[in-house]
């Protein structure tokens, strides 16, 4: 059993991404799925899609992204803030900014799983669950 899901789901993308794998299969829920909506906007994936069918919670099936000439991954680095021991909250007027803008901080807010920027644009603060850049 795993404690924290969200870790889980971020170690399993770090894990392929450093194997060169071009597709990750990852056990879904909710927060999974929004995680990696966010992601494919941000275009940090090439795509994604959720079978509902594999399992009884279904699974993401997500593509990942690489540069075609350099082989470069488009995501070179995914952090866990927020962990069930110590969750960390950030207000509107107080959103990380990762790298300096270059990257993004995703949050879990009273109005869904967004992008640090995206909340700004709403005014509203949350659950600071991972930075990626």
């Amino acid at each position: 059993m795993v404690t924290d899901p969200i870790a889980d789901y971020l170690t399993r993308i770090r894990n392929a991404i450093k194997e060169r794998h071009g597709i990750v299969e990852i056990p879904a829920s909710d927060t999974k799925k929004e995680i990696t909506k966010v992601l494919h906007e941000k275009g940090y994936i090439r795509h994604y899609k959720f079978d509902e069918r594999a399992s009884v919670q279904g699974v993401i099936k997500i593509a990942l992204k690489y540069h075609p000439d350099t082989k470069q991954p488009a995501i070179v680095s995914l952090q866990r803030v927020s962990k069930p021991g110590l969750r960390r909250y950030a207000s509107c007027s107080n959103l990380p900014e990762v790298i300096n803008g270059l990257g993004i901080a995703i949050l879990s807010t009273s109005k869904g799983v967004m992008s640090d920027k995206e909340a700004k644009k709403m005014h509203v603060g949350g659950e600071v669950l991972c930075y990626v850049y």
